[in-house]
């Protein structure tokens, strides 16, 4: 199960699932068709591994574990938090089956803290399996609860406008942050 953020990932995943001889489920974000970026020049070569996650951002204080267009709001939400001196790591699992559990524990060990990002609803979802992995193999780093920021429990809106209030953005992720590091 494959969900890219960014065209280099959206290339190299989909050529991988390709020669994969087995069911593979590659999920484009329409939030995303209008991103640009750069890829690798036309080679057969360029793939990227199943379940090997990609740390876009290092950081010390928290984990920000995104999916999909969330890992650009991720990016946006540490950008912010670093200008009030809290640096966060923003990672992307990049796949969900395989999980890299491997990164995702590692950087939580490092920060001691964790939000799961995702566009999908917080409940039943992969904020809610990823949050269980985290806090089942780093329950003795955790200095808190893992926390999960996902789309309102209501259907998503028509409206372009509505929609962008029940779907994360950056500035309410950074509320939600500060107020959860004051606790």
């Amino acid at each position: 199960m494959a969900l890219p953020a960014t065209p280099y990932d959206a290339k190299g995943l989909l050529k991988t699932a390709v020669r994969d001889n087995n069911p593979v489920l590659f999920f484009e974000d329409k939030m995303m068709y209008q991103k640009k970026g750069t890829v690798p020049e036309a080679s057969d070569e360029f793939t990227l591994p199943f379940g090997k996650a990609d740390v876009k951002r290092p950081g010390r204080d928290l984990t920000l574990i995104a999916t999909s267009s969330m890992v650009q709001v991720a990016l946006e939400t540490a950008d912010e938090l670093a200008r009030q001196g809290i640096e966060a790591e923003v990672i992307d699992p990049r796949t969900l089956v395989p999980l890299d559990e491997e990164t995702l524990i590692g950087s939580v060990k490092k920060t001691s803290r964790c939000i799961v990002i995702d566009e999908g609803y917080q409940r039943f979802g992969v904020t809610a399996e990823i949050a269980a992995v985290v806090s089942q193999k780093a329950f003795y780093y955790l200095d808190a609860p893992v926390f999960r920021v996902g789309a309102m429990d209501v259907p998503v809106p028509f409206s372009p406008v509505l929609e962008d209030q029940t779907i994360p953005n950056p500035a309410a992720i950074v509320g939600i942050t500060r107020q959860w590091l004051a606790q």
